[in-house]
Protein backbone atom coordinates (compact mmCIF):
# COMPACT_ATOMS: atom_id res chain seq x y z
CA UNK A 1 0.00 0.00 0.00
CA UNK A 2 1.29 3.45 -0.88
CA UNK A 3 0.41 5.15 2.38
CA UNK A 4 0.93 2.42 4.95
CA UNK A 5 4.13 3.68 6.57
CA UNK A 6 3.09 7.30 7.07
CA UNK A 7 -0.58 6.74 7.88
CA UNK A 8 0.39 4.11 10.45
CA UNK A 9 2.50 6.57 12.45
CA UNK A 10 0.98 6.86 15.94
CA UNK A 11 1.81 10.58 16.24
CA UNK A 12 -0.63 11.40 13.39
CA UNK A 13 -4.12 11.50 14.87
CA UNK A 14 -6.27 12.06 11.77
CA UNK A 15 -5.15 9.34 9.36
CA UNK A 16 -7.35 10.72 6.57
CA UNK A 17 -4.94 13.65 6.24
CA UNK A 18 -2.39 11.23 4.78
CA UNK A 19 -3.22 11.04 1.07
CA UNK A 20 -1.25 9.21 -1.60
CA UNK A 21 -3.26 10.08 -4.70
CA UNK A 22 -3.48 13.33 -6.64
CA UNK A 23 -6.56 15.49 -6.11
CA UNK A 24 -8.23 16.43 -9.41
CA UNK A 25 -11.77 17.68 -9.97
CA UNK A 26 -12.77 16.82 -6.44
CA UNK A 27 -11.58 13.21 -6.69
CA UNK A 28 -8.52 11.35 -5.40
CA UNK A 29 -6.75 9.96 -8.44
CA UNK A 30 -4.08 7.28 -8.80
CA UNK A 31 -1.78 7.24 -11.81
CA UNK A 32 -3.28 5.23 -14.67
CA UNK A 33 0.12 3.58 -15.04
CA UNK A 34 0.21 2.62 -11.38
CA UNK A 35 3.57 4.39 -11.00
CA UNK A 36 4.47 6.00 -7.70
CA UNK A 37 7.13 8.30 -6.28
CA UNK A 38 8.79 7.08 -3.05
CA UNK A 39 9.08 9.55 -0.17
CA UNK A 40 11.69 9.10 2.56
CA UNK A 41 12.35 10.59 5.97
CA UNK A 42 15.60 12.58 5.58
CA UNK A 43 16.44 12.06 9.25
CA UNK A 44 16.54 8.27 8.95
CA UNK A 45 16.39 7.40 5.27
CA UNK A 46 13.31 5.26 5.96
CA UNK A 47 10.58 5.00 3.35
CA UNK A 48 7.49 6.72 4.74
CA UNK A 49 5.24 6.17 1.74
CA UNK A 50 4.71 7.11 -1.87
CA UNK A 51 2.46 9.22 -4.02
CA UNK A 52 0.96 8.75 -7.46
CA UNK A 53 3.19 9.69 -10.40
CA UNK A 54 0.79 11.03 -12.99
CA UNK A 55 1.34 11.37 -16.74
CA UNK A 56 1.25 14.48 -18.90
CA UNK A 57 -2.24 13.58 -20.08
CA UNK A 58 -3.42 13.33 -16.49
CA UNK A 59 -1.78 16.66 -15.74
CA UNK A 60 -3.74 18.22 -18.61
CA UNK A 61 -6.89 16.71 -17.12
CA UNK A 62 -6.29 18.85 -14.04
CA UNK A 63 -6.28 21.94 -16.28
CA UNK A 64 -9.51 20.71 -17.89
CA UNK A 65 -11.09 20.54 -14.44
CA UNK A 66 -9.79 23.94 -13.39
CA UNK A 67 -10.94 25.55 -16.62
CA UNK A 68 -14.40 24.04 -16.30
CA UNK A 69 -14.70 25.26 -12.72
CA UNK A 70 -13.42 28.77 -13.42
CA UNK A 71 -16.68 30.41 -14.54
CA UNK A 72 -18.59 29.21 -11.51
CA UNK A 73 -15.87 30.07 -9.00
CA UNK A 74 -15.14 33.53 -10.43
CA UNK A 75 -18.89 34.30 -10.39
CA UNK A 76 -19.23 33.17 -6.78
CA UNK A 77 -20.04 36.11 -4.56
CA UNK A 78 -16.94 37.43 -2.79
CA UNK A 79 -18.47 36.87 0.64
CA UNK A 80 -19.12 33.21 -0.25
CA UNK A 81 -15.53 32.71 -1.41
CA UNK A 82 -14.44 34.40 1.81
CA UNK A 83 -16.47 32.00 3.95
CA UNK A 84 -14.91 28.96 2.27
CA UNK A 85 -11.38 30.33 2.63
CA UNK A 86 -12.09 31.21 6.25
CA UNK A 87 -13.23 27.65 6.90
CA UNK A 88 -10.07 26.33 5.21
CA UNK A 89 -8.02 28.52 7.54
CA UNK A 90 -9.89 27.23 10.59
CA UNK A 91 -9.35 23.59 9.57
CA UNK A 92 -5.62 24.18 9.04
CA UNK A 93 -5.34 25.69 12.52
CA UNK A 94 -7.40 22.89 14.07
CA UNK A 95 -5.16 20.27 12.48
CA UNK A 96 -1.88 22.08 13.09
CA UNK A 97 -0.27 19.29 15.10
CA UNK A 98 -0.96 16.57 12.54
CA UNK A 99 0.13 18.82 9.66
CA UNK A 100 3.34 19.68 11.49
CA UNK A 101 4.17 16.04 12.15
CA UNK A 102 3.53 15.10 8.54
CA UNK A 103 5.91 17.87 7.51
CA UNK A 104 8.59 16.77 9.96
CA UNK A 105 8.51 13.21 8.60
CA UNK A 106 8.86 14.20 4.95
CA UNK A 107 10.96 17.38 5.22
CA UNK A 108 12.99 16.86 8.40
CA UNK A 109 12.69 20.30 9.99
CA UNK A 110 12.40 20.60 13.78
CA UNK A 111 8.88 20.17 15.12
CA UNK A 112 8.65 23.71 16.52
CA UNK A 113 9.64 25.13 13.12
CA UNK A 114 7.03 22.95 11.43
CA UNK A 115 4.36 24.19 13.83
CA UNK A 116 5.46 27.74 13.09
CA UNK A 117 5.17 27.13 9.36
CA UNK A 118 1.61 25.83 9.73
CA UNK A 119 0.63 28.98 11.61
CA UNK A 120 2.48 31.18 9.11
CA UNK A 121 0.85 29.43 6.14
CA UNK A 122 -2.60 29.57 7.69
CA UNK A 123 -2.21 33.33 8.17
CA UNK A 124 -2.17 33.77 4.39
CA UNK A 125 -5.46 31.92 4.04
CA UNK A 126 -7.03 34.08 6.74
CA UNK A 127 -5.60 37.27 5.22
CA UNK A 128 -6.89 36.51 1.73
CA UNK A 129 -10.26 35.40 3.07
CA UNK A 130 -10.57 38.97 4.34
CA UNK A 131 -9.13 40.49 1.14
CA UNK A 132 -11.78 38.67 -0.92
CA UNK A 133 -14.34 41.24 0.17
CA UNK A 134 -12.30 44.29 -0.80
CA UNK A 135 -13.58 46.45 -3.68
CA UNK A 136 -12.02 45.63 -7.06
CA UNK A 137 -13.33 48.60 -9.04
CA UNK A 138 -11.46 51.88 -9.08
CA UNK A 139 -12.89 55.12 -10.36
CA UNK A 140 -10.58 57.33 -12.42
CA UNK A 141 -11.02 61.00 -13.23
CA UNK A 142 -12.06 61.04 -16.86
CA UNK A 143 -9.87 62.68 -19.47
CA UNK A 144 -12.78 62.78 -21.94
CA UNK A 145 -15.95 64.94 -21.91
CA UNK A 146 -19.20 63.10 -21.11
CA UNK A 147 -17.35 59.86 -20.29
CA UNK A 148 -17.15 57.81 -17.12
CA UNK A 149 -13.94 55.81 -16.56
CA UNK A 150 -13.49 52.72 -14.41
CA UNK A 151 -10.76 50.15 -13.87
CA UNK A 152 -11.91 46.62 -13.05
CA UNK A 153 -9.68 43.89 -11.62
CA UNK A 154 -10.70 40.49 -12.94
CA UNK A 155 -9.23 37.01 -12.29
CA UNK A 156 -6.88 35.83 -15.02
CA UNK A 157 -8.27 32.27 -15.10
CA UNK A 158 -6.42 29.07 -14.31
CA UNK A 159 -3.28 29.58 -12.19
CA UNK A 160 -0.48 26.98 -12.03
CA UNK A 161 1.44 26.85 -8.75
CA UNK A 162 4.76 25.02 -8.38
CA UNK A 163 6.01 24.76 -4.81
CA UNK A 164 9.32 23.73 -3.17
CA UNK A 165 10.33 21.20 -0.53
CA UNK A 166 11.73 23.57 2.09
CA UNK A 167 8.39 25.17 3.00
CA UNK A 168 5.92 22.63 1.61
CA UNK A 169 2.85 24.05 3.29
CA UNK A 170 3.37 27.81 3.53
CA UNK A 171 4.45 28.27 -0.07
CA UNK A 172 1.27 26.60 -1.29
CA UNK A 173 -1.11 28.55 0.93
CA UNK A 174 0.63 31.84 0.12
CA UNK A 175 0.06 31.27 -3.58
CA UNK A 176 -3.25 29.41 -3.58
CA UNK A 177 -5.12 31.65 -1.15
CA UNK A 178 -4.23 34.74 -3.18
CA UNK A 179 -5.35 33.13 -6.45
CA UNK A 180 -8.55 31.65 -5.03
CA UNK A 181 -9.53 34.88 -3.29
CA UNK A 182 -9.74 36.83 -6.54
CA UNK A 183 -11.64 34.06 -8.35
CA UNK A 184 -8.92 32.05 -10.08
CA UNK A 185 -8.88 28.27 -10.07
CA UNK A 186 -5.69 26.39 -9.29
CA UNK A 187 -3.54 23.48 -10.45
CA UNK A 188 -0.68 22.88 -8.02
CA UNK A 189 2.43 20.73 -8.21
CA UNK A 190 4.29 20.07 -4.94
CA UNK A 191 7.87 18.86 -4.73
CA UNK A 192 8.19 15.09 -5.01
CA UNK A 193 10.28 15.15 -1.84
CA UNK A 194 7.51 16.67 0.26
CA UNK A 195 4.13 15.96 -1.38
CA UNK A 196 2.16 14.84 1.67
CA UNK A 197 1.80 18.36 3.09
CA UNK A 198 0.13 19.60 -0.10
CA UNK A 199 -2.18 16.60 -0.30
CA UNK A 200 -3.21 17.13 3.32
CA UNK A 201 -4.09 20.73 2.42
CA UNK A 202 -6.22 19.42 -0.44
CA UNK A 203 -8.08 17.16 2.00
CA UNK A 204 -8.79 20.15 4.24
CA UNK A 205 -9.80 22.30 1.26
CA UNK A 206 -12.36 19.68 0.31
CA UNK A 207 -13.71 19.65 3.86
CA UNK A 208 -13.90 23.46 3.77
CA UNK A 209 -16.21 23.31 0.77
CA UNK A 210 -14.04 24.32 -2.17
CA UNK A 211 -15.99 23.13 -5.23
CA UNK A 212 -14.67 20.35 -7.44
CA UNK A 213 -12.05 21.56 -9.92
CA UNK A 214 -11.27 24.80 -8.08
CA UNK A 215 -8.18 23.47 -6.25
CA UNK A 216 -6.24 20.60 -7.81
CA UNK A 217 -2.98 19.02 -6.56
CA UNK A 218 -1.04 16.94 -9.10
CA UNK A 219 1.92 14.76 -8.12
CA UNK A 220 4.50 13.30 -10.46
CA UNK A 221 7.79 14.05 -12.19
CA UNK A 222 8.22 17.86 -12.45
CA UNK A 223 8.85 17.97 -16.20
CA UNK A 224 5.97 15.60 -16.92
CA UNK A 225 3.49 17.58 -14.82
CA UNK A 226 4.58 21.15 -15.46
CA UNK A 227 5.49 21.22 -19.16
CA UNK A 228 1.84 20.74 -20.20
CA UNK A 229 0.95 23.71 -17.99
CA UNK A 230 3.59 26.04 -19.42
CA UNK A 231 2.47 25.27 -22.98
CA UNK A 232 -1.28 25.38 -22.30
CA UNK A 233 -2.84 28.76 -23.21
CA UNK A 234 -5.66 28.13 -20.74
CA UNK A 235 -3.15 28.45 -17.89
CA UNK A 236 -2.96 32.22 -17.67
CA UNK A 237 -0.65 32.61 -14.65
CA UNK A 238 2.22 30.59 -13.24
CA UNK A 239 3.74 31.04 -9.79
CA UNK A 240 6.94 29.21 -8.90
CA UNK A 241 9.22 29.11 -5.87
CA UNK A 242 12.58 27.43 -6.35
CA UNK A 243 15.98 27.81 -7.94
CA UNK A 244 16.86 30.56 -10.39
CA UNK A 245 17.94 27.92 -12.90
CA UNK A 246 14.51 26.27 -12.94
CA UNK A 247 12.83 29.68 -12.89
CA UNK A 248 14.64 30.64 -16.08
CA UNK A 249 13.48 27.38 -17.69
CA UNK A 250 9.85 28.01 -16.77
CA UNK A 251 10.17 31.59 -18.02
CA UNK A 252 11.31 30.30 -21.44
CA UNK A 253 8.69 27.59 -21.58
CA UNK A 254 5.91 30.07 -20.75
CA UNK A 255 6.93 32.59 -23.38
CA UNK A 256 4.88 31.05 -26.20
CA UNK A 257 1.65 31.47 -24.25
CA UNK A 258 2.61 34.84 -22.69
CA UNK A 259 1.57 34.01 -19.14
CA UNK A 260 1.66 36.20 -16.09
CA UNK A 261 4.62 34.98 -14.02
CA UNK A 262 5.44 35.21 -10.34
CA UNK A 263 8.91 33.77 -9.72
CA UNK A 264 10.43 33.58 -6.24
CA UNK A 265 13.95 32.37 -6.89
CA UNK A 266 17.40 32.26 -5.28
CA UNK A 267 18.59 34.33 -2.33
CA UNK A 268 22.28 34.60 -1.29
CA UNK A 269 21.48 37.16 1.41
CA UNK A 270 24.18 39.42 2.88
CA UNK A 271 24.33 40.36 6.55
CA UNK A 272 26.11 43.64 7.27
CA UNK A 273 27.12 44.28 10.89
CA UNK A 274 28.42 47.83 11.44
CA UNK A 275 30.58 48.87 14.37
CA UNK A 276 27.66 50.89 15.77
CA UNK A 277 25.53 47.74 16.06
CA UNK A 278 24.37 46.11 19.27
CA UNK A 279 26.77 43.15 19.22
CA UNK A 280 24.65 40.75 21.26
CA UNK A 281 21.58 41.48 19.16
CA UNK A 282 23.51 41.17 15.92
CA UNK A 283 24.88 37.75 16.91
CA UNK A 284 21.51 36.44 18.08
CA UNK A 285 19.67 37.61 14.99
CA UNK A 286 22.34 36.38 12.59
CA UNK A 287 22.20 32.93 14.20
CA UNK A 288 18.48 32.90 13.36
CA UNK A 289 19.07 34.17 9.85
CA UNK A 290 21.72 31.54 9.17
CA UNK A 291 20.47 28.35 10.80
CA UNK A 292 16.67 28.39 10.56
CA UNK A 293 15.43 25.39 8.54
CA UNK A 294 19.01 24.08 8.81
CA UNK A 295 20.04 26.91 6.48
CA UNK A 296 17.72 25.63 3.73
CA UNK A 297 15.93 28.92 3.21
CA UNK A 298 16.09 31.44 0.37
CA UNK A 299 16.14 34.10 3.10
CA UNK A 300 19.08 32.42 4.82
CA UNK A 301 22.16 34.50 5.60
CA UNK A 302 24.88 33.50 3.18
CA UNK A 303 27.53 36.24 3.45
CA UNK A 304 28.24 37.83 6.82
CA UNK A 305 30.20 41.09 6.64
CA UNK A 306 31.37 42.50 10.00
CA UNK A 307 33.08 45.87 10.40
CA UNK A 308 36.61 45.37 11.67
CA UNK A 309 36.29 46.90 15.18
CA UNK A 310 33.63 44.27 16.01
CA UNK A 311 35.03 41.45 13.91
CA UNK A 312 36.93 39.37 16.47
CA UNK A 313 34.27 39.69 19.15
CA UNK A 314 31.51 38.86 16.67
CA UNK A 315 33.34 35.75 15.41
CA UNK A 316 33.93 34.57 18.97
CA UNK A 317 30.38 35.08 20.17
CA UNK A 318 28.84 33.75 16.95
CA UNK A 319 30.97 30.59 17.23
CA UNK A 320 30.01 30.11 20.88
CA UNK A 321 26.33 30.42 19.98
CA UNK A 322 26.72 28.04 17.05
CA UNK A 323 28.34 25.38 19.22
CA UNK A 324 25.29 25.41 21.49
CA UNK A 325 22.94 24.43 18.65
CA UNK A 326 21.53 20.92 18.78
CA UNK A 327 21.08 18.47 15.90
CA UNK A 328 18.71 15.55 15.57
CA UNK A 329 15.52 14.21 14.01
CA UNK A 330 12.85 16.85 13.70
CA UNK A 331 10.46 14.92 15.93
CA UNK A 332 12.86 15.54 18.87
CA UNK A 333 12.64 19.30 18.19
CA UNK A 334 16.36 20.13 17.98
CA UNK A 335 17.68 23.42 16.67
CA UNK A 336 18.68 21.84 13.35
CA UNK A 337 17.40 18.82 11.48
CA UNK A 338 18.87 16.97 8.50
CA UNK A 339 19.45 18.38 5.04
CA UNK A 340 16.99 17.27 2.41
CA UNK A 341 19.24 14.93 0.40
CA UNK A 342 22.81 13.84 -0.30
CA UNK A 343 23.33 16.55 -2.94
CA UNK A 344 22.68 19.19 -0.31
CA UNK A 345 25.30 17.68 2.02
CA UNK A 346 27.84 17.47 -0.78
CA UNK A 347 27.31 21.15 -1.56
CA UNK A 348 28.27 22.06 2.01
CA UNK A 349 31.41 19.95 1.70
CA UNK A 350 32.29 21.57 -1.61
CA UNK A 351 31.85 25.12 -0.30
CA UNK A 352 33.82 24.47 2.87
CA UNK A 353 36.70 22.77 1.02
CA UNK A 354 36.88 25.59 -1.51
CA UNK A 355 36.92 28.27 1.20
CA UNK A 356 39.66 26.49 3.14
CA UNK A 357 41.76 26.06 0.00
CA UNK A 358 41.53 29.84 -0.50
CA UNK A 359 42.59 30.70 3.06
CA UNK A 360 39.47 30.66 5.26
CA UNK A 361 39.55 29.23 8.78
CA UNK A 362 37.09 26.80 10.40
CA UNK A 363 36.05 28.08 13.82
CA UNK A 364 33.64 25.20 14.43
CA UNK A 365 32.07 22.37 12.47
CA UNK A 366 33.22 21.86 8.91
CA UNK A 367 32.18 18.23 8.56
CA UNK A 368 29.27 15.82 8.51
CA UNK A 369 27.61 15.24 11.86
CA UNK A 370 27.20 11.86 13.52
CA UNK A 371 23.40 12.19 13.85
CA UNK A 372 22.87 10.59 10.43
CA UNK A 373 24.00 10.57 6.80
CA UNK A 374 22.15 13.79 5.89
CA UNK A 375 23.25 15.83 8.92
CA UNK A 376 25.96 18.47 8.52
CA UNK A 377 27.46 20.14 11.58
CA UNK A 378 26.65 23.85 12.03
CA UNK A 379 29.78 25.46 10.67
CA UNK A 380 31.48 28.83 11.05
CA UNK A 381 34.13 29.96 8.57
CA UNK A 382 36.13 33.13 9.28
CA UNK A 383 38.37 35.26 7.05
CA UNK A 384 36.56 33.98 3.97
CA UNK A 385 38.17 35.47 0.85
CA UNK A 386 36.05 37.34 -1.67
CA UNK A 387 36.76 34.81 -4.42
CA UNK A 388 35.49 31.84 -2.39
CA UNK A 389 32.66 29.86 -3.97
CA UNK A 390 30.47 30.32 -0.91
CA UNK A 391 30.47 34.08 -1.50
CA UNK A 392 29.30 33.61 -5.08
CA UNK A 393 26.72 30.82 -4.73
CA UNK A 394 23.76 30.22 -2.44
CA UNK A 395 24.90 27.60 0.09
CA UNK A 396 21.44 26.48 1.26
CA UNK A 397 22.85 24.79 4.33
CA UNK A 398 24.28 25.37 7.83
CA UNK A 399 27.61 26.95 6.85
CA UNK A 400 28.22 30.56 7.92
CA UNK A 401 30.84 32.55 5.99
CA UNK A 402 32.19 35.60 7.87
CA UNK A 403 34.61 38.24 6.62
CA UNK A 404 35.68 41.69 7.79
CA UNK A 405 35.15 45.05 6.11
CA UNK A 406 36.29 48.61 6.78
CA UNK A 407 34.30 50.99 4.60
CA UNK A 408 30.52 51.48 4.30
CA UNK A 409 30.56 52.17 0.58
CA UNK A 410 32.80 49.16 -0.09
CA UNK A 411 30.60 46.74 1.84
CA UNK A 412 27.47 47.95 0.07
CA UNK A 413 29.23 47.39 -3.24
CA UNK A 414 30.24 43.89 -2.14
CA UNK A 415 26.72 43.08 -0.94
CA UNK A 416 25.24 44.25 -4.25
CA UNK A 417 27.80 42.31 -6.28
CA UNK A 418 25.45 39.38 -6.88
CA UNK A 419 22.91 38.30 -9.46
CA UNK A 420 20.49 37.84 -6.55
CA UNK A 421 18.49 40.49 -4.73
CA UNK A 422 15.96 38.91 -2.39
CA UNK A 423 16.76 40.07 1.15
CA UNK A 424 19.59 41.83 2.98
CA UNK A 425 20.15 42.14 6.73
CA UNK A 426 21.63 45.26 8.33
CA UNK A 427 22.70 45.71 11.94
CA UNK A 428 23.42 49.29 13.03
CA UNK A 429 22.23 51.91 15.51
CA UNK A 430 23.07 55.10 13.59
CA UNK A 431 19.75 56.14 11.94
CA UNK A 432 21.48 58.03 9.13
CA UNK A 433 23.59 54.98 8.27
CA UNK A 434 20.53 52.74 8.39
CA UNK A 435 18.75 55.04 5.94
CA UNK A 436 21.71 55.34 3.54
CA UNK A 437 22.44 51.64 3.46
CA UNK A 438 18.80 50.59 3.18
CA UNK A 439 18.42 52.88 0.16
CA UNK A 440 21.66 51.70 -1.45
CA UNK A 441 21.10 47.94 -1.15
CA UNK A 442 19.69 46.42 -4.34
CA UNK A 443 17.30 44.02 -2.64
CA UNK A 444 13.55 43.58 -2.60
CA UNK A 445 13.53 43.40 1.20
CA UNK A 446 15.83 44.87 3.86
CA UNK A 447 15.69 43.71 7.49
CA UNK A 448 17.21 46.12 10.02
CA UNK A 449 18.27 44.81 13.43
CA UNK A 450 16.00 41.79 13.11
CA UNK A 451 15.51 38.60 11.12
CA UNK A 452 11.79 37.93 10.82
CA UNK A 453 10.18 40.38 8.43
CA UNK A 454 7.81 38.35 6.27
CA UNK A 455 4.11 37.74 6.77
CA UNK A 456 0.74 37.88 5.06
CA UNK A 457 0.34 41.70 4.95
CA UNK A 458 3.68 42.44 3.23
CA UNK A 459 4.80 41.95 -0.39
CA UNK A 460 7.45 39.22 -0.47
CA UNK A 461 9.87 39.15 -3.40
CA UNK A 462 13.20 40.22 -4.82
CA UNK A 463 15.01 42.06 -7.56
CA UNK A 464 17.41 40.96 -10.31
CA UNK A 465 17.52 37.18 -10.68
CA UNK A 466 15.78 36.57 -7.39
CA UNK A 467 12.53 36.72 -9.28
CA UNK A 468 9.53 38.58 -10.62
CA UNK A 469 6.41 39.83 -8.89
CA UNK A 470 5.40 39.71 -5.24
CA UNK A 471 3.59 37.29 -2.94
CA UNK A 472 1.56 38.20 0.10
CA UNK A 473 -0.32 41.47 0.72
CA UNK A 474 -2.86 42.98 -1.62
CA UNK A 475 -0.15 43.08 -4.28
CA UNK A 476 0.16 39.29 -4.12
CA UNK A 477 -3.48 38.81 -5.07
CA UNK A 478 -3.24 41.39 -7.85
CA UNK A 479 -0.63 39.17 -9.53
CA UNK A 480 -3.54 36.85 -10.38
CA UNK A 481 -5.69 39.57 -11.93
CA UNK A 482 -5.89 41.59 -15.11
CA UNK A 483 -7.02 45.20 -15.32
CA UNK A 484 -9.96 45.92 -17.56
CA UNK A 485 -10.48 49.57 -18.51
CA UNK A 486 -14.11 50.58 -19.13
CA UNK A 487 -14.91 53.96 -20.70
CA UNK A 488 -18.65 54.62 -20.65
CA UNK A 489 -20.78 57.31 -22.25
CA UNK A 490 -24.28 57.59 -20.75
CA UNK A 491 -25.60 59.78 -23.59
Amino acid sequence: MLRTALSARPEITDKSLVRSFSYIDGKWRAAASGETIPVTDPATGDLIGGVASLSGAESRAAVDAAQAAFAGWSDTLPQDRARILRRWYELIVENREDLARIMVLEQGKPLSEARGEITYGADFVEFYAEETRRPNIEGVTSHLPDAEVELWREPVGVAALITPWNFPMAMLTRKAAAALAVGCTVVAHPSGETPFSALALAELAERAGLPAGVFNVVTGAPATICEPWTSDPRVRALSFTGSTEVGRLLYRQSAETVKKLVLELGGHAPVIVFDCADLEQAVAETIKAKFATSGQDCLGANRIYVQRPLYEAFCRKFTEATEKLTLGPGRDDPDLGPLINERAVQKQEQHVADALDKGAKVLTGGKRASAGPLFYAPTVLADVPHDALILREETFGPVAAILPFDDEAAVVTAANDSEYGLVAYVHAQDPRRIYRVSRALQYGMVAVNRTKVTGAPIPFGGTKQSGLGREGSRIGSEEFTEIKYVCRDWA
